[in-house]
């Protein structure tokens, strides 16, 4: 898909230089730019990190469920 968007001179110019040393095209460098943002900021990424989260606690989960909800 072609997108337009707005860059300025001088991120256009690093591009290029970037560009030429890696022999690659600009187009490339951000199609890979946005690739990275995107692993980087995925909302699965979090289901990973909090996965064992709770096996470092003393407390039994129900427990501390049930006192939680003996606030309310």
């Amino acid at each position: 898909m072609r997108t337009l968007v707005d860059i300025g001179d001088p991120e256009v110019k690093a591009l290029d230089r970037l560009a030429q040393r890696e022999k690659v095209s600009r187009a490339a460098l951000i199609r890979k730019a946005i690739d990275d943002f995107l692993a980087r900021n995925s909302s699965g990424s979090s289901e990973v990190e909090a996965f064992g989260l709770w096996g470092d606690r003393k407390v039994d989960g129900l427990a501390y469920q049930e006192d939680m909800r003996s606030e309310w």
